[in-house]
């Protein structure tokens, strides 16, 4: 069943965090669909798959040193959208073509305005290219059988963004995001819902809109004020990724102890996990800190485990991998 961006809320795509632990935790908080961190080409290029039977996932491999580049499950399969970070046609369609029957949809990033994105030609970069736009999404469509989206930021006017998103949605893509800051704007200028609200108004595609989502109401709030299908939240679910209940956020103590629970789970990067962390204990508190410092010393999920007080459950979550492991090598002998 194809994916469905009519009236939804949605995780964004976050670097370093938006990793397996917390796609499915905001899930289970109530997201309907789940961007992965955006993910370059280049890198990814390099790839191959692999089923992880441990962990009942699929892992993206990257062959030279191993690293997991993308972990996806099957639980998932239905909401996550797997966004590359590209500037050329046929190196993303290669990405795409590997990933594509593991996910529900690929976006391209379009919008982020980092100079690792732009010195590449990716991100933000791509806004001042419509006809290199044209030819990665036309090239994704024609050749994808799954929903292809981008994501994008206001131009330099509001007419010049819809004359950008007309041009988008004409190369048939099933959706497109629009984050309502422009390039040189910064996360504590305010978002302009007004020059969201105008590419609304242009296009009979969904447009799912991003900017200053910060509690559960204002998910309501930006859709009335620029009438788009759905809602992106970025910044506020790196903080506390509960903000997607609908009864409102849980306490931060307690949304930290079930992400480390997710991590622990799904066996994420410990870089990823103390990133993700990090972002929150900034947010509510300061990285000088006595919990700063002691998880700057944590070396891996096992340290994280015994510092948040969750070493049971990751003693219960290892248990379970050891029986699983020697199951499969007994079966070998069978």
């Amino acid at each position: 069943m194809e994916l469905d961006y009519w009236g939804k809320h949605v995780l964004a795509p976050m670097v370093r965090v938006g990793t397996i632990p917390l796609r499915m935790l905001a899930a289970e908080y109530g997201a309907d669909i789940t961007y992965g961190e955006e993910l370059v080409d280049h890198k990814f290029v390099k790839c191959y798959r692999q089923e992880n039977e441990e962990l009942q996932t699929v892992d993206f491999i990257e062959k030279d040193t191993k690293e997991v580049v993308f972990r996806t499950s099957s639980l998932e399969k239905h909401r996550v959208v797997f966004q590359i970070g590209t500037a050329d046609a046929l190196r993303a369609l290669k990405v795409a073509q590997l990933v594509q029957n593991d996910v529900a949809a690929i976006d391209i990033n379009m919008g982020c305005p980092k100079s690792f994105s732009l010195s590449g030609g990716m991100g933000a970069a791509l806004l001042s290219k419509p006809d290199l736009i044209h030819d990665i999404l036309t090239t994704l469509k024609r050749n994808l059988n799954i929903p292809v989206t981008c994501k994008i930021r206001l131009l330099k006017t509001y007419a010049d963004t819809v004359e950008l998103a007309r041009r988008i949605e004409s190369t048939g893509v099933s959706a497109i995001g629009v984050h309502g800051r422009r390039v040189a704007d910064r996360p504590r200028d305010p978002a302009q819902w007004d020059g969201i609200a105008e590419v609304v108004s242009a296009l009979s595609i969904p447009v799912i809109a991003n900017g200053d989502v910060f509690e559960y109401e204002d998910f309501q709030r930006i859709k009335d004020a620029t009438g788009a299908a759905s809602v992106m939240v970025a910044r506020a679910a790196c903080w506390n990724v509960s903000v997607f209940r609908p009864g409102g956020k849980l306490p931060w103590e307690d949304v930290k102890k079930e992400y480390i629970k997710k991590s622990i789970l799904w066996d994420n990067d410990i870089k990823s996990t103390k990133h993700e962390l990090k972002e929150m204990i900034m947010h509510y508190s300061c990285l000088e800190f006595a919990e700063g410092k002691l998880l700057n010393k944590c070396k891996d999920i096992a340290d994280v485990s015994d510092m948040y007080g969750v070493r049971s459950y990751y003693d219960e979550v290892q248990g379970l991998r050891n029986k699983r492991r020697h199951a499969s090598f007994a079966g070998i002998f069978i």
